[in-house]
Parts: structure tokens; sequence; C-alpha cells
């Protein structure tokens, strides 16, 4: 019994080895229990061994229809194996079985579908795998929607119906997971909601954060997203997703050098990890420029660092360093790895990256090594261009190398003909007109055939338009502006209230009284006054002035015509 629950806790703690080892001491202790053998096959497929399943279910003696438990164990272990159809077939299975169990111990409806909400889960999460998406997201949504399951099994139904949608619903997606994912009283402290941090495992939790730092950058909320993500860091201290999305982060915010040193520390702590860090590391420095940092990170993976596209962007990468010395050791090593690589189709790979190596080496003047690699590849394959490539090559060099191997090439026709010590003592080609040089000529039936033939549109007439009665033609002048048509007069300005004088003097009417005079001339700050040398009060005293002169002279106006 402690031996059990240590395998149960060493199970929810996410320590698959330790937990299989606490199992094989039980094992060996021949406890017959369904449920003991049902957390064996569990805590092995946890453990990433899914190859050993098999093996374990024979020594136990149970099959996969012992139990939906064991039928789900088992399709967990097809679907690591990537056989997606198979799992399927498997998860319906689990179903069935669970219904028939449940059902002879008088389970209710409810409490059918509680108990077997994660099949239904893992086979939404197939149908996604299989391609069929619609399906998957009905499947998602039907078990968020009837709240009928367990939270854990509700919590990863949204994660993977997030995942699903993509960036298609940004907003519904941060709702659902800001109901998932809680903020603690420190900055760097998240939680998820409902005990789940003790329910779901460790890539479970890291999925649904990682999801939520996504959504985040793509809705633009960096300072959220850079504070869950340092939080991420400390949770997860060993996983590359973190990193990585912290250095999306960085990039997001333009800060490239930040994302180049946090990528490359993860890489140096953790070298066995280092690949996909690395390659995102080399991604981002050549998208920045920085082409020495970018060759770096991908010299240091060596598995793919020979691999043709590889050795393309490392040659690419130095020469944008002027590293010529650099790009050739990348070549001579890829020539010299794939010699010596035991592939059966390396042969052409082979000759590809001898036929680059000599071109690079030509293009930089290195004639020697070049003719090398040449002479190298005819000898092994005897083809014309490498024979052509030598030729041209040894030439630089060894000139009577280049006349032996000239006379294995074959003979051009009508070269026969042509005097090449007379040819050479020419002073060139004299210049006449392009026109006539070529100039063949073509008979009228084939020129008739090739004239492109012109579609004849029948025109399209306004709404309402009869052309046999078109009336009156328009105005061939509508399109010009108004001041440019000959028909145009422009109109006379009004003289006769027009203001002379200084500027801001005010005319005042010969019929104004000398009371109105007054007035208007004390309505502004008096001499003396603290204000009457302000420039804005002057301003406005004067306007007022103004207008009431205009208005008493319209009235007097009207008086006098009356």
């Amino acid at each position: 019994m402690v031996l059990q629950l240590e395998s149960q806790i060493l199970y929810r703690l996410g320590r698959m080895d330790a937990c299989v080892e606490s199992c094989e001491k039980l094992q060996k202790l021949k406890v017959d229990s369904l449920d003991l053998k049902t957390n064996m096959v569990a805590a092995l497929i946890s453990a990433g061994r899914v190859s050993e399943v098999q093996r374990m279910m024979d020594a136990l003696k149970v099959k996969p229809s012992s139990s939906f438990e064991l039928a789900y164990n088992t399709a967990c272990s097809l679907i690591e194996k990537k056989q997606y159809a198979d799992a399927e077939k498997m998860l319906l299975s689990a179903r069935r079985i669970g219904q028939e169990m449940l059902m002879e111990e008088d389970y209710l409806d409810d409490e059918i579908e509680n108990e077997l909400a994660p099949i239904a889960v893992q086979l939404a999460y197939v149908k996604q795998l299989l391609g069929h998406t619609q399906e998957a997201l009905e499947f998602y949504a039907g078990i968020i929607n009837r709240k009928l399951a367990d939270v854990s099994s509700i919590a990863v139904a949204t994660n993977n119906l997030i995942a699903v949608r993509g960036t298609k619903d940004i907003s519904d997606g941060l709702r659902k997971l800001d109901q998932l994912v809680k903020k603690g009283d420190s900055k760097q402290h998240f939680h998820l909601a409902n005990g789940l941090d003790f329910k779901l495992f460790s890539r479970q939790k890291e999925a649904i954060y990682s999801n939520r730092v996504l959504l985040l950058l793509h809705a633009n909320k960096l300072g959220q997203a850079q504070e869950l993500v340092s939080a991420l860091s400390v949770m997860f201290p060993e996983s590359v997703s973190p990193v990585l999305l912290q250095a999306a982060v960085f990039v997001k915010a333009k800060n490239i050098p930040k994302a180049e040193e946090i990528l490359g520390q993860f890489a140096d702590r953790f070298p066995d990890k280092s690949k996909p860090v690395l390659l995102a590391r080399a991604q981002i420095a050549a998208v920045a420029g920085h082409a020495k940092i970018s060759a770096e990170s991908l010299a240091r993976i060596p598995d793919m660092q020979h691999m043709p596209a590889s050795v393309a962007t490392l040659i690419s990468l130095r020469e944008r360093c002027n590293d010529v010395d650099g790009a050739t050791e990348v070549l001579d090593s890829a020539v010299e790895w794939w010699k010596n690589s035991m592939a059966v189709d390396n042969k052409d790979t082979l000759d590809v990256i001898m036929h680059e190596a000599a071109s690079f080496k030509l293009k930089h003047g290195r004639e020697k090594e070049a003719a090398q690699l040449y002479e190298e590849l005819f000898r092994s394959h005897e083809s014309v261009e490498a024979l052509a490539g030598l030729v041209t090559t040894a030439a630089r060099t060894d000139p009577e190398k280049a006349e032996a191997y000239e006379k294995k090439l074959r003979a051009l026709p009508g070269l026969k003909g042509i005097n090449v010590e007379n040819l050479e003592k020419t002073s060139g080609a004299k210049h006449t007109g392009g026109a006539q040089l070529g100039k063949v000529e073509v008979p009228e039936a084939v020129k008739e055939k090739t004239r492109k033939k012109k579609r004849k549109r029948k025109p399209r007439y306004p709404k309402g338009f009869d052309p046999a009665n078109p009336g009156p033609q328009p105005d061939p002048e509508r399109w010009l502006p108004r001041r440019e048509r000959s028909t145009y007069r422009p109109k006379r300005k009004d003289k006769r209230h027009q203001v002379r004088g200084s500027q801001g003097a005010v005319l005042r009417e010969k019929h104004d009284t000398p009371a109105t005079a007054n007035a208007n001339s004390t309505s502004g700050p008096k001499p003396g006054h603290p204000g009457a040398g302000s420039s804005k009060g002057a301003s406005q005293s004067s306007t007022g002035s103004s207008e009431q002169a205009r208005t008493s002279s319209s009235k007097s106006r009207k008086k006098s015509r009356s």
C-alpha cells in the first residue's frame, strides 16, 4: 500500500521514471489489482517509453478490453506512435466499454458522461490530428458548453479549442484563458484556477500558459506578455518553450540583441535541448542582418551542419561577413563528410556539393583547388560539365593539362572551316545596324496568322440612353474647372463699404451722432489704466466699435428711406 501511494504521488508530481521504478517494485510483489496494472501502464506511457507498453501488458496478462481505462491508455500509446487512425478506433472502443460498465453499476447519464469526459477530449484531439478540424471544434465546444466534464477535461478542451482557432478570435480566446490563468500577489507569480495546478501535468500547464502568451502577442499587449513570460522561465526553467516565447516578446518589442542573448545563454546551459533554440537564434539574427551571429548559431548544430540547405545558408552568411576562408572550410568539411557517408543516395548530393565548391573557389580566385575538384568529378562520373569546368580552370594555371583534357571534348559542328589564326588577326566584328542583322523575310500568310486580332467590343451606353436619338451634344467644356471655361465671368467686388486708411482704423459715417462717436471711443481701456498698454484689449475694443458703427449706420439708412 505504501508503494502504491508513493507511485501515485510521483505520477502527480510528473516524476515518471521514479514512478515506473515504484511500479516495477509492485510488480515483483505480484499484487493482483486491475487498478494497479492500469497505473503501471499509464506511468510507462507518460515516461515516454511507449515501445515497452505491449511487453508490460503481456507480462501483466491484461488486454485493452479488460477495462475502459486500459483501452484509453492503449489509445494514448498509439497517439505517441503517431498511429492516429488506430488510436481513434481504440478510443471509440474505450467509450463503448465504459458506457456498458458504468450502466451496469447504475451510474446516471450525467455521471457516465463525467467519467468518460477524458475519452471525449482525447477523441477530439485525435480528430484534430487527423485533419478533421470542424469535427474537433464541435467536440470541444460541446464538452465546454455542457459543463458535465471534470475541470481538468474542460481546461484541456478549452486550450485545444483556442489552439485550433488560432488568431481568428483573439479576444474570445483571451477571455476563456483569463478564467483559467490567475495572477498571484507578486508580479511573477501565476497559478491556475480550480486547483488545476494539482490536476494537470506539467506539459499541459505549460501549453495553457504558452497559448496565453501567444494571444497576448497577437493582441499587442506586450506588457502583460512580458510579465507572464518572465514567470514561465521561473516555473519551467528547463523547458524550451518559455525561452522561445521570451525571445518572441523581445523581437516584438524590437529588442533583437536581448533576444539573441537569452537564446544563446539557454543553448550554453542545455546543449542537449539547444537545436530549436539555435535555429530560432539563427533566424532572428539573419532577419536583423547579424550574419556573423546567425552563422555561428547554425555551426553549433552538428547533425544538420552538412545538409545541402545548411551548407548553402552558411556560405551565404559567411560571404556577407567577407569571410571567404570560413566559407571554404564549410564546403571542404561538407565534401569530406559526404565522401565518408555510408548513405545509399549520397552520390548525387556529393556531386552537387562538389560542383558548388569548385564554382565557389573559381569565383574567389582559387583555381588550383577548383581544378582538383573538377578533375575528381570527371574521373568519377566523366560528365561533360565537369570536363568543361576542368578545361576552363586549368587553362589559367596549367595550360598543358588544359590542352590534354581539351582533346576529350566533343567537337562542335560547323567549326572546321574557320581559320582561328586569321580570326585572331582581325580587329573584330564591324558594328552594323541591329535591324539589318539576321533579317529574315517572313511570308505574308505567317504574318496574318501571328498578327493579333483586335477584339471589337460593343459600346456601353448609360442607362436610358437611346443611340438612335442621342439628343443635343453635351458641353465639351463640362470637365474643365469653372474658371477655365469660355463662359466664365468673374463677379465684381462690392466697393461701397470698403474701409480705407491705416490697418485697424474705423470709418465713421457722416451721419453718426456725436454721442455715438464718444461711446465708441471710450469703449476701450482709458489712458493711464493698467490695461491700456495691452494689445489684446485694444484689438477687442476696436472690433466692438466697428461692429457697433456698422449696425448704427444701417439703421440710419432705413430711417432716411422711410
